[in-house]
């Protein structure tokens, strides 16, 4: 009997090395191919993407580079990170809520360049 499918969310986060359009488009795409890979994922498994991203990225919307790659149906939502003193420049990050069979413990939450180390205590 095959597992029942739930909803869980999935963590990411990358950084950009300038606030670009052609940087937070290339990282951007980049974050979200890897954690479609990593996590065996389809468009069709998505319910909902929210990007953030920190005060020194204005250069565009995280979420106009994904809708590049494709991703019309998903719901797709910009938000400003809280600019906290000494958090991490130029960087994204993204919370998906995806409909998956597998168990929390097999979700690899997915870190990339500069933000590599933000969360060291979650799977990858």
């Amino acid at each position: 009997m095959a597992p029942t499918p739930a909803v869980r969310g999935l963590r990411g986060a990358t950084t950009v090395d300038a606030d670009t359009v052609a940087q937070v488009t290339e990282r951007t795409q980049e974050l979200l191919r890897e954690i479609m890979t990593r996590n065996e994922l389809h468009e069709d498994d998505i319910i909902s993407i929210l990007f953030t991203a920190t005060p020194d990225v204005t250069s565009m919307f995280p979420a106009t580079a994904l809708r590049e790659t494709g991703f019309g149906a998903v719901p797709l939502l910009c938000a400003a990170e809280i600019a906290v003193p000494g958090s991490m420049p130029l960087c994204i990050r993204v919370l998906l809520h995806v409909s998956t069979a597998r168990s929390r413990a097999d979700m690899h939450h997915v870190y990339l360049h500069g933000a590599s180390g933000l969360r060291d205590d979650l799977p990858d």
